[in-house]
Formats: C-alpha cells, structure tokens, sequence
C-alpha cells in the first residue's frame, strides 16, 4: 500500500482524533475491573483482567513510539511492577498517552507516509499503524468488557448505555 503524503496526513489527523474519543469508552472498561479480580481470567489460553488491562493500553503507547519513531521495538510491552490493579493502569494511561498523541500529531505527512517494517511481517506507511492501532485497542476493550460480568463488575457503556447503565 503506498500514499501520498497528504493522504497520509489526512487520515493520520481523522484517526487521531477518532482515537483521542475512543480513549474515554476505554478508559471505562479498564476502570471497571474490580480491585481484587487483577487475576481473573475465563480460560487458562486468557490473559488475566490486569494483563489484558495493561496489554490494551501499553500496546497503545507502543504504536503510537513505533510510528513516531518510524521503527517498532520489541520489548515495551512488559507490565511494570508498580502496575498492580486497574487503577494503576489508568494513572499510567493518563501520564503516557497524551503526550505521545501530541508527538503523533506533530509527524510532517512525509513521515506518516514512510513505510515502516513491523518486525518482517508487513511494511506499511506509518499511518496505517495509526488505524491499525484504533482497531486492535477496540477489539481488546471488548475483550476485556466481556470479562466484567463474570468478575461481578457492571459493563459501562461503550458507544450508548449497556445493559447495567439503563
């Protein structure tokens, strides 16, 4: 897939945007998991509620350095050890989000253009990341809204009220 640089830019303002509203819904979901069900988990192949918590927003931040810094590290994705309920996670969201959403927006249209390597299994301009970074934080976010229930939490609503906010 190759863009101009002003479609690049286009679509890298649309989808930070659209990013900067999704932030809220999922900010919900992580503030939901009630404090002492951090290990809960529906199957043994699931990740636990506090590492798909982390997962959902630390893989955010790694997009995000990867298409600001035109090239994906791996490695940044381990959850600290400060990191110990949802509320943590929360705090280091709100802290690390924001400025890194800043940097994005700062990219000249020839950087989010660049195609950038994603560790030998595709190369795509720099803003593809961007939308693919929407689509797999919504698909984690549903993920871990499915686990509330069963934790004894209520489901906060997402794009409209849920069954536990009417």
């Amino acid at each position: 897939m190759s863009l101009t640089p002003d479609q690049a830019k286009v679509i890298a303002d649309y989808t930070l945007t659209d990013y900067e509203h999704e932030r809220a819904p999922t900010k919900r979901v992580i503030g939901a998991v009630p404090a002492g069900q951090e290990r809960y988990a529906p199957s043994a192949k699931c990740m636990t509620s506090l590492d798909l918590a982390w997962h959902l927003a630390s893989s955010e931040l790694f997009f995000l350095n990867g298409v600001c810094g035109g090239q994906f590290s791996a490695g940044e994705s381990k959850r600290p050890d400060h990191i110990r309920n949802a509320q943590d996670v929360l705090a280091w969201y709100d802290e690390n989000l924001p400025p890194a959403v800043a940097r994005a927006r700062q990219l000249s249209a020839e950087q989010l253009a660049q195609v950038i390597d994603f560790f030998g299994m595709m190369q795509l301009p720099g803003v593809v990341y961007l939308t693919l970074m929407v689509k797999h934080s919504a698909h984690h976010r549903g993920q871990l809204s499915s686990y509330l229930r069963p934790m004894g939490a209520k489901v906060p609503g997402i794009y409209g009220p849920s069954g536990d906010t009417q």
